[in-house]
């Protein structure tokens, strides 16, 4: 005997999607429950604003991840040859996104067990019998998806940027056009392409148009959309707390209730300076937090607190020293640095590559006549000091002697043998420094984001740095930490004058 036929109320409840995502999935909760599957408002608000792209900024635990896999695995069994990609950052963490799909696929009604059999099925594929299928990894470049979900993009940029390279120029591009993309992360540090991404798709917003085909819409879920954020037990609110409070009410029309704020801050004094990130009020609150691996991630939030890095223009009547980093056939960058009331302030930053010494001596030029600058001492690190081939007489020459030859004139900071020792310089003097965001941002985004290298057979941060983008920036930064020593003040050095003349 065949099996019965469904009834008309079962298949037509079975074509509304919503219904379905509702109504039909089993999933294991954080309680380790078999329950069934209902879309709480967060992801209620995702599906509403769905777009083919979309890249999805959040805290924790609000259940993106597991939204993504129950409309993945809806799509694959209703409609025939889709073909659904899911990447974490480990191969660990994809497969477990899998075995999620299997468990839940396991508890569908017989009905659609028999209409929509698995045909193939192993640790990084799942095919069922209408064509469409499941496959997770790392990264994925074979075939053709109609359905993408990247699943803590942020962590795969800071750990390991070869991988999210990968990711971009492979996986990304095994999406056809008018195909659902999914980009989810908690946030981790103020670069890398998830950074970048996010900013882009800001910008559509700002602007107040619509995302096109190829762009992403952005979408952001704070802590305080979540009603679970809450704690009925009154704890002390310091006057700090209570600071941030007020900002988030007046800067961003923010207003927590009395059980929010209890929670936010006993969740705060266990999380501690990873609060911003796992749990952010604002989007660019959620990436002032340190990225994981940072060597100064903590000093630089502790400079954003106190209001250090700001508004700090260049003034007027004070030399500008330059502090430099030349990579041999690398990017070239060079820091402009006042000192003012006994403060280190950074005025503006230069990068670029490929270009001969007298571009950069131009661009200086420019930047000291729009605003009437007097140079004071050209800092460069050891290796001006070597023996460079020039272009046009073929003469052996250090940068030094060509840098001289052009009117400008280098001290040379002696190289630190012990890179440690060198980091912890850094970190030493940072908290007398001032930058000025507006032209010294992306000095400012590499100091944040030198890190660790990543071991990804151990697991573990290597105790060296990465060699990156964010080296060369953060090396002429160790030119000023090496290398600077602050003048002597003139009337300390008359006083000191007379008195040798008077012995």
């Amino acid at each position: 005997m065949g099996a019965p036929a469904l009834s008309e109320e079962i298949v037509e409840r079975w074509a509304d999607r919503r219904w379905r995502l509702n109504n039909l999935y089993y999933i294991e909760d954080k309680y380790g429950n078999v329950v069934l599957f209902q879309m709480n408002a967060a992801q209620e608000k995702l599906l509403d604003e769905l777009h083919y792209l979309n890249i999805v900024l959040k805290a924790r635990q609000m259940g993106f991840s597991t939204f993504i896999l129950i409309l993945a695995l809806d799509c694959c069994i209703f409609n025939t040859h889709f073909s659904a990609g899911l990447i974490a950052d480990t191969i660990k963490n994809a497969q477990n996104l899998l075995d999620r799909i299997k468990f839940t696929y396991a508890r569908l009604p017989e009905a659609i067990q028999r209409a929509v059999e698995i045909t193939t099925e192993n640790q990084t594929e799942v095919e069922f019998s209408n064509g469409s299928g499941v496959e997770v990894g790392v990264s994925l470049r074979s075939g053709t998806k109609n359905l993408l979900h990247i699943s803590e993009y942020g962590k795969i940029c800071a750990k390991a940027p070869d991988k999210a390279k990968e990711v971009k120029s492979g996986s990304l591009n095994t999406l056809a056009a008018r195909q659902l993309c999914f980009i989810e992360s908690t946030a981790e540090g103020r670069g890398g392409d998830f950074y970048d991404k996010v900013q882009q798709a800001r910008k559509i917003i700002d602007s107040g148009r619509e995302p096109g085909d190829m762009d992403y819409r952005f979408h952001f879920f704070p802590w305080w959309q979540d009603a679970t954020y809450q704690l009925f037990q009154e704890v002390l609110i310091t006057a700090e707390d209570q600071k941030y409070f007020d900002e988030l009410a007046s800067e961003h029309g923010i207003r927590l209730t009395d059980p929010q704020k209890w929670w936010y801050v006993a969740k705060k004094a266990e999380q501690g300076d990873d609060m911003w990130k796992e749990y952010p009020s604002t989007p660019d609150e959620a990436f002032r937090a340190a990225k994981e691996g940072a060597y100064f991630g903590s000093e630089m939030r502790a400079l954003r607190q106190r209001g250090r890095i700001g508004s700090f223009p260049f003034v007027p009547n004070i030399v500008v020293n330059t502090f430099w980093d030349f990579g041999l056939g690398d990017t070239q960058s060079i820091w402009l640095h006042q000192e003012v009331a006994g403060d280190n302030r950074f005025v503006g930053y230069f990068e670029d590559s490929g270009m001969g010494l007298g571009y950069y001596f131009n661009w200086l030029d420019k930047w000291a006549t729009i605003r009437g600058a007097r140079w004071g001492v050209h800092y460069g690190p050891h290796d001006i000091d070597h023996r460079r081939q020039t272009g046009t007489s073929g003469k052996a020459e250090t940068i030094k002697t060509m840098a001289a030859a052009q009117g400008w004139m280098f001290t040379t900071v002696t190289r630190n043998p012990d890179k440690q020792n060198a980091i912890m310089g850094v970190r030493a003097k940072l908290p007398g420094c001032c930058f000025d965001e507006a032209e010294t941002a992306k000095g400012v985004e590499h100091i944040e984001n030198y890190s660790r290298d990543w071991d990804e057979k151990m697991g573990v941060w290597r105790n060296y740095p990465r060699h990156d983008e964010h080296s060369h920036g953060t090396d002429a930064f160790m030119t000023f930490t090496d290398g600077y020593t602050p003048p002597v003040n003139d009337d300390d050095a008359w006083d000191k004058f007379k008195t040798v003349r008077v012995a």
